[in-house]
C-alpha cells in the first residue's frame, strides 16, 4: 500500500512539473514569438495614408504584425469606437485627447500625424480673405480639431471666433458636399478632401501649415499601451518604412490603390499635394500647450493638462 502512495505521489509530482514546463514553454512563446493584433481606426485624411502603405505593400508583416485598419468619417464616431473598446488605436488629434482625460478614459498620444486643414470658400462666393467671411456660415465639426483650426485662423484674420457663423456638420464627406452644393459659404476641411473643393471650384482662404500648427496625433488607449507595447514599437517600425516610401515614390505608382483603401474621391488624382511626411515623431510642447489653453479659454476642460500627462514618448525618436 505505502509502495503505491508513494508511485502515486511521484506521477502527480511528474504532472506538476510537466505542467509548469509547458507553462513556462508557453510564456517563452509569447515573449518570443507571434505579436498579438492590434486595430487602428482612421480619418478620411492625408494622415491615413502612411498607414495603408504599410499595410498594402506588407510592412506590417515584415513586423510581424497583423494590424486592422478601420475606416471612420467623423471624430464622433471614432471615438466611440476607441471608449468602447473597439480600437486600440487611433488617427486623432490633442482635443480628443484632453477630452478623454477629463471625462476619466485613458488613451495616450504617441506621435505626432502629418494632416493639413484648410478654411475653404465654394466656388460661388466672393470671400478673398479672413474678413470677408465675417457673418457668413462656416461648416466645422464642434469641439474639434477643425473648430480649433477654424479659430486660429479667424484669429490670424483679426476676426473673433464668434465673427463667423459656423454651422456644425460633423460628417467630413457631408461638409464637402455641402461646400460644392453651394449650401454654406465656406468649410474648414482635411486633406484630401479640402483638395477635391478646390479642384471644383473652391479656393484656400488659409490652412493650418500656413499658420505653422499641427495638433493631429495618434492616440492609443492605456490597456493597449500597456499590453502591446511590443506591438506598437513593431507599427511603428512599418509606418518609418511606409514614410520612405512615399518619400522615394512617385504619386502615380500608389495614388490609385490609395483612393480605393482610402475612400478617397477620384478627383484628387492629379490634384493632391501630400505633406512631407515625417517618420514618428512626438509632438512639439507649443502645439499641445496652445491646444489646453483654447480649450480652457472656451471651458471645454478644468484642468490645464501638462504634456506629460498627455504624451508617452516611449515609441517614437
Amino acid at each position: 500500500m505505502k509502495k503505491n502512495v508513494v508511485l502515486i505521489t511521484i506521477a502527480l509530482l511528474l504532472l506538476v512539473l510537466a505542467g509548469c514546463a509547458s507553462e513556462k514553454k508557453e510564456n517563452t512563446v509569447q515573449k518570443q514569438g507571434q505579436l498579438q493584433n492590434i486595430t487602428i481606426g482612421l480619418m478620411p485624411d492625408v494622415d491615413s495614408i502612411p498607414f495603408i502603405i504599410a499595410q498594402e505593400k506588407g510592412y506590417f508583416k515584415e513586423e510581424g504584425i497583423t494590424v486592422t485598419l478601420k475606416p471612420f468619417k467623423s471624430a464622433m464616431e471614432r471615438d466611440s469606437a476607441l471608449q468602447s473598446g473597439n480600437l486600440d488605436g487611433a488617427i486623432s488629434d490633442v482635443l480628443a485627447e484632453a477630452f478623454a482625460k477629463a471625462g476619466g478614459f485613458d488613451t495616450v498620444i504617441t506621435a505626432l500625424t502629418n494632416g493639413s486643414y484648410k478654411l475653404v470658400v465654394n466656388k460661388s462666393e466672393t470671400a478673398a480673405s479672413v474678413q470677408d467671411l465675417k457673418g457668413k456660415n462656416v461648416a466645422i465639426s464642434k469641439n474639434t480639431i477643425i473648430e480649433y483650426v477654424t479659430d486660429r485662423i479667424a484669429t490670424e484674420g483679426g476676426l473673433t471666433t464668434t465673427d463667423m457663423n459656423k454651422t456644425v456638420i460633423p460628417q467630413i464627406p457631408a461638409r464637402l458636399e455641402m461646400l460644392q452644393n453651394n449650401k454654406i459659404s465656406a468649410a474648414t476641411l482635411p486633406d484630401p478632401l479640402a483638395t477635391v473643393a478646390v479642384k471644383n471650384g473652391g479656393r484656400v482662404i488659409n490652412a493650418s501649415e500656413q499658420l505653422g500648427i499641427n495638433p493631429g496625433v495618434m492616440l492609443f488607449t492605456t490597456k493597449a499601451i500597456n499590453e502591446k507595447e511590443q506591438e506598437i514599437q513593431a507599427m511603428y517600425r512599418a509606418y518609418n518604412k511606409a514614410v520612405d516610401y512615399l518619400a522615394r515614390e512617385p504619386m502615380d505608382s500608389y495614388i490609385d490603390m490609395v483612393i480605393e483603401k482610402a475612400g478617397f474621391p477620384q478627383d484628387v488624382k492629379g490634384a493632391l499635394i501630400l505633406p512631407k511626411y515625417k517618420k514618428a515623431t512626438a509632438p512639439q510642447q507649443k502645439d499641445i500647450d496652445d491646444v489646453i489653453t483654447w480649450m480652457q479659454s472656451r471651458q471645454l476642460i478644468q484642468q490645464k493638462y501638462q504634456y506629460t500627462e498627455l504624451v508617452d514618448t516611449r515609441f517614437v525618436r
